[in-house]
């Protein structure tokens, strides 16, 4: 009788209601992200775009569809509560108010992000402390919905001028973890940033793509992704999926729908290389995990020997780029001769080419006309530039 009461206010109050949610990005690719949610086909007028990332208005289910199918974001918070509070007796007192059963197992493991900004209430350990012996507290009262197996799950807590906002992380692992990569090289790209970069290339599922500097085979691996339909989610889990309103059936026809759609390639329209032995074999591990030999051409080669691949098609299509700079290039490599002979060898051998480039900074590039956008990656503000060769 518990259990079926219990049920009904979860899908009262949490499966069959539209929530708030905040869809977290990394500077400088928030409009990409917002892009791609118009892309999927959500409204116009129910985005709001902010700093930082994009706001929305949906289901729980719009939620789990967007962590499994977007690729810039980072991650996905679920917005619970809002109140004002300039003391700890009153934001106890707002704690105890919430319903946290509803919305996260009994055997949750918790976690806390906390930031406060020109509150009374300012030490973030203390905060974390009260609201998480309350919320333990309240998930441990008997009543609520335990799951299969015991799951971390984070709660944001923000405090502005007194007003806190407090948030469940929807994602668990940042979303740039697709699941796909068996072993990495040292200092990886960020699939996101990858992404990021062919969106703004206009890499398309029909392209033929050429990553000369594949290191772990980040950028191939991501294309080999839209090229077969494949969302970015497919082989990985959420933290969602430990949750009372989350609907396993719903969701698993979703994951089946996308394996079932899945597009094969006739040929490798993905031509990977580098000049050195390890990544490879990192790469190659990669991508046979997941079957994408298929698409992925890969071969050892020096990028200042290579020439455009001869395909069926002969068309032209997109270059990416992420040279080395900082710590990888080493005390004895000049950067700026590196660049400008990285320059030479594009402007021979791949004219009318599309171009994405990762650099650390605009000096490197006296020759190429290119659009840059600021990023940031690894600690370091660096620049993204795509255009026409």
């Amino acid at each position: 009788m518990e259990s079926s009461a219990f049920e009904k206010r979860v899908k009262r109050r949490v499966r069959g209601r539209e929530h708030d949610f905040f869809i977290v990005c990394s500077p400088g690719l928030e409009k990409v992200c917002r892009s791609e949610i118009l892309a999927a086909g959500f409204p116009k007028d129910s985005l709001n775009l902010v700093e930082g990332g994009l706001e929305f208005r949906g289901r729980l289910s719009d939620a789990a569809a967007l962590n499994l199918n977007l690729r810039s974001p980072s991650r996905i918070l679920m917005r619970v509560g809002r109140f004002k509070a300039d003391s700890f007796e009153k934001l106890e007192k707002k704690i105890r108010a919430m319903d946290f059963d509803l919305f996260l197992p009994e055997n949750s493991e918790l976690k806390f992000s906390v930031t406060a900004h020109k509150s009374r209430l300012y030490h973030s350990d203390a905060i974390a402390g009260r609201c998480e012996a309350l919320i333990l507290d309240q998930l441990a009262s008997g009543t609520g919905f335990m799951a299969e197996k015991p799951s971390t799950q984070t709660v944001y807590i923000r405090a502005d001028q007194d007003e806190f906002h407090i948030s469940l992380d929807s994602t668990g692992n940042l979303l740039f973890k697709r699941g796909i990569k068996v072993k990495v090289t040292p200092a990886p790209l960020r699939e996101n940033l990858a992404f990021a970069l062919l969106f703004w290339a206009g890499f398309s599922a029909s392209d033929i793509l050429l990553d000369p500097m594949a290191g772990a085979g980040t950028f191939s691996l991501e294309a080999a992704m839209i090229k077969a339909g494949i969302p970015p989610g497919l082989f990985r889990s959420f933290a969602f999926e430990s949750w009372p309103g989350f609907s396993s059936r719903a969701f698993a026809r979703l994951k089946n729908q996308a394996q079932e759609n899945r597009v094969l390639i006739p040929e490798k329209e993905i031509f990977a290389s580098d000049i050195d032995a390890s990544a490879l074999a990192v790469m190659q591990q990669n991508i046979s995990a997941h079957d994408f030999c298929q698409t992925i051409d890969l071969c050892q080669r020096d990028f200042f020997s290579l020439t455009p691949p001869a395909t069926a098609s002969g068309k032209k299509g997109v270059i990416v780029l992420n040279p080395p700079y900082g710590k990888r290039l080493g005390e004895k490599t000049n950067p700026r001769a590196l660049y400008g002979e990285i320059e030479k060898k594009l402007l021979s051998d791949f004219k009318g080419w599309r171009l994405g480039i990762i650099l650390p900074s605009k000096d490197a590039h006296p020759l190429l006309r290119l659009q840059w956008r600021p990023i940031f990656h690894g600690g370091l503000d660096i620049l993204a530039g795509t255009g026409i060769i």
